[in-house]
């Protein structure tokens, strides 16, 4: 059965104005719109109270789960508003059913995937006004899940808090698509065979953060991390998924196992072959890549998420030195599957993959 999220009106929206000022200038993740999605699972009862009500704080006891076992899951999308006003999603069902599996991962309850769009479309359209238009905009939705029971004991919660936020965000490439450097992590590891690297759990950033710190003091924008195991193959970046363009016309990332599959990962896998590149999933070792950028084997790498959907890499740096990739400019590969990708998802490019969901 699919849950409904029925409206229950903020009495205190804010106003026209104030709304305006924060879509003329939105950053990422600092504003929130007027309302939220809702539904709470019990063991008993399943799932339960789903509404859209008005955004809020949670109370939260001391000894709730979530707090001392971080038995929680989220998830990042974007609802995009098209020139003719309409506002329209990036394939939700696969965010949906991602979910799902972080849900079996961290011992969670799963949300179907019917009552995920329904509970994200429910509050786009309430918040629709908060959608912004113009240039790389969009309304970013956070869709998250933790335990709320009040209880030590380490065991699976039985009572669990669902909630769908949103907020508008700003192009992140406000000045012009720009290469990054990228640190390359000797010390840290991201997942283990077995663990949590394919489920998106905020335990999973929280281990990245001192990388990154790292990563930050060395000039660099994000950390590449290797296998735990041997510490040789390529893993992913803290929050992306990495791609490497090869000379003979190969778009290589990473095979699935310890890393996230991302949505915009996958998308981006589908649109290779329709601009004359071959996608391959394997296995790449760091070896191989640093090799790849001095011999000219490797001509381009990029990074790919939700938030900034393809950001090319000028260079990888360790305490070795520095490997440049390519002139250190974005290459033409990457650009052309960022402005493919766009322009599907802004609506300037014709949909044959029936990835978007129009809400509005």
């Amino acid at each position: 059965m699919t849950l409904k999220f029925d409206l229950q009106p903020s009495s205190a929206p804010r106003s026209d104005a104030e709304r305006e000022a924060v879509l003329a200038d939105p950053g990422f993740g600092v504003n929130f719109t007027d309302h939220m999605a809702v539904a709470t699972w019990t063991a008993a009862d399943g799932w339960a109270d789903s509404a859209v009500v008005p955004y809020a704080p949670f109370q939260l006891d001391p000894a709730s789960a979530v707090l001392h076992y971080a038995q929680e899951i989220f998830e990042g999308m974007k609802a995009y508003r098209h020139a003719d006003g309409s506002v329209w999603l990036f394939r939700p069902e696969k965010n949906a059913e991602r979910f799902a599996v972080s849900a079996r991962r961290l011992a969670l309850p799963e949300l179907p995937v019917g009552s995920f769009v329904e509970a994200v479309e429910a509050l786009v359209e309430a918040d629709q006004a908060w959608v912004p238009a113009g240039g790389e905009t969009s309304l970013y939705l956070r869709p998250f899940m933790f335990a709320n029971e009040v209880f030590l004991g380490v065991r699976g919660a039985r009572k669990v808090q669902f909630c769908v936020i949103a907020s508008p965000a700003g192009s992140y490439f406000s000045g012009g698509v720009q290469p990054v450097q990228i640190w390359m992590s000797r010390d840290y590891t991201r997942a283990a065979p077995g663990g949590t690297g394919a489920a998106k759990c905020g335990g999973n950033y929280a281990a990245s953060l001192v990388a990154q710190a790292e990563a930050a003091e060395h000039g660099c924008s994000q950390v590449l991390f290797t296998d735990a195991v041997e510490r040789k193959w390529v893993d992913e970046l803290g929050g992306m998924n990495v791609y490497f363009v090869t000379a003979d016309g190969q778009l290589v990332t990473p095979a699935l196992g310890t890393i996230l599959e991302g949505v915009t990962r996958d998308a981006i896998l589908t649109l290779a072959p329709e601009l004359g590149l071959t996608p391959v999933e394997r296995r790449v070792s760091l070896e191989e890549v640093l090799d790849g950028c001095r011999t000219g084997a490797i001509k381009e790498i990029f990074a790919c998420g939700t938030a900034a959907v393809i950001t090319p890499i000028g260079a990888l740096k360790d305490l070795d030195g520095t490997t440049a990739v390519g002139d250190g400019e974005p290459g033409p590969r990457t650009l052309e599957l960022r402005q493919a990708l766009l322009d599907i998802q802004y609506g300037r490019r014709e949909d044959t993959h029936g990835w978007m969901h129009r809400v509005i």
